[in-house]
């Protein structure tokens, strides 16, 4: 790995635009694979679901927090790690051991097996985003780094994006084994180009020139920081609530198309989901590119364009959970996904913006260690219980609740065709309404932001 330049706080951006393009392209097709090992579960769901006789609460630990666990509590220690030594080096090892984790889901022979997997993945993806985040900020200057950060948050819709479209082509014609094993063989040989091409650039060194230099902040310090910001702590707040609703619901919103409209997995995940998406890759750049362009005119733009897509996504998605008719339904999601994700590249940009760069990445991993533990954990498992909970009322209603479970499987041989019928039915119910509330978080998420929005400029240090 060629080193870096001796220079800091130089005001411009490291390296030329060709290598930087190079870099941020590396970095946000590694947040991509992050992602599409992260939810390719919930592509293949319905037949892990059905094989190893699962609950949707059960379903919900396996996409929540059963990744989140490791995840969340192994971010803040790494981050901490990535203040002092190479963050590229980081990167590299994490993206092989989570890959390497992803291939092992494929050999999973029940519920305990697979969990453990997923716990495992999720030790290796807490190396990508801190580490990441701190290197785009000294890679480019502040005036462009809410355009890189939104790109590089095009990872999450494109992770989805790619999941959708591999997971649903290996289904329809291998087995969700195969799956994991063949989408996360390519991050092996992936983290292995960055650790050889990737230059780690100086800390600090597209800050402005008259930004002092600093020491290496301790924990304690950092902690300081983030804790004496309100900004950060609403933006937290916020964030947190979205990553409740979106995660919840990209766990179940295939298995609703599913369980709805009569698709297969793989179609569920080609003509839809993927394309769902791909929508939501538009939304992270658009949101950037449109405070780049009007923050000039309005300070608080990077606060209020998340704040403005939180509020127009809500009732979106609750109409794609209610509608009658495929159309309907898949117009609604793509409108939704491209607000709905807003957030992302915008949020980050706020947080680092509110920080000194002694302490980006550990103000990141400080940021996702929450979102993560009450968003991501939570959400999936909860949204999972008030569906089971619901499909049990819509059971109980038929007069079938000592016949049939939450977990009952629509293609279980030993039940009568009126009884899978019911049971299918009952699925989706639970799902539909389990999600409508998921997609009311988003409201209360927009509010939060425009409250952020009056402590922003205060606690502005770039």
């Amino acid at each position: 790995m060629a080193s870096a330049a001796p220079a800091t706080n130089t005001g411009e951006s490291y390296g030329t635009p060709g290598y930087r393009a190079y870099v941020l392209g590396s970095l946000t097709l590694i947040y991509t694979l992050n992602f599409v090992d992260r939810i390719l579960i919930s592509v293949v769901g319905r037949p892990i679901i059905e094989e190893f006789n699962l609950s949707n609460f059960q379903f919900g630990i396996l996409t929540g927090i059963g990744f989140v666990l490791f995840y969340t509590s192994l971010g803040i220690p790494i981050a901490r790690l990535s203040e002092r030594v190479s963050r590229v080096r980081i990167i590299g090892v994490c993206v092989i051991l989570w890959s390497i984790a992803t291939i092992l889901c494929g050999f999973a022979v029940g519920f305990v097996t697979l969990l453990l997997a997923r716990l495992a993945v999720g030790v290796g993806e807490a190396g990508c985003t801190p580490p990441a985040n701190s290197l785009i900020s000294d890679y480019f200057t502040a005036a462009t780094r809410p355009m890189a950060l939104g790109i590089y948050a095009m990872g999450v819709m494109l992770g989805g994006v790619l999941a959708q479209l591999g997971g649903g082509a290996i289904l329809n014609l291998f087995t969700w084994r195969e799956a994991f094993i063949y989408i996360g063989a390519p991050g092996v040989l992936i983290g292995i180009i960055l650790l050889m091409t990737v230059k780690e650039p100086p800390r600090g060194y597209s800050d402005p020139p008259q930004t002092k230099p600093a020491e290496k902040a301790t924990l304690r310090e950092a902690m300081g920081q983030v804790s004496r910001s309100k900004t950060f702590w609403y933006i937290a707040l916020g964030m947190s609530l979205a990553t409740f609703g979106g995660y919840g619901l990209t766990s179940f919103k295939s298995l609703y198309i599913q369980y709805t409209f009569g698709l297969t997995p793989g179609d569920a995940a080609i003509q839809y989901m993927a394309p769902i998406s791909l929508s939501g890759a538009i939304g992270a750049p658009l949101a950037g590119y449109l405070i780049q362009r009007f923050s000039p005119r309005f300070n608080l733009a990077a606060v209020w364009v998340p704040a403005v897509g939180f509020l127009l996504s809500a009732p979106l998605l609750a109409l794609g959970f209610l509608a009658e008719s495929l159309p309907v339904m898949f117009a609604a999601f793509l409108l939704a996904g491209v607000f709905q994700y807003f957030y992302i590249g915008a949020s980050y940009s706020v947080v680092q913006t509110v920080v000194d760069q002694r302490t980006r990445a550990t103000a990141i991993a400080i940021l996702l260690f929450i979102i993560n533990l009450i968003g991501y954990g939570g959400g999936p498992p909860i949204l999972g219980a008030l569906a089971d909970s619901i499909s049990v009322m819509r059971l109980e209603a038929l007069g079938l609740g000592s016949e049939l479970t939450a977990a009952c499987s629509p293609n279980d041989a030993n039940l009568s065709a009126a009884l899978q019928a019911n049971c299918l039915d009952a699925k989706a119910y639970g799902i539909r309404w389990a999600c409508v509330v998921g997609s009311a978080v988003f409201l209360l998420a927009g509010l939060i932001y425009f409250w952020a929005s009056r402590y922003y400029m205060a606690e502005k240090k770039l």
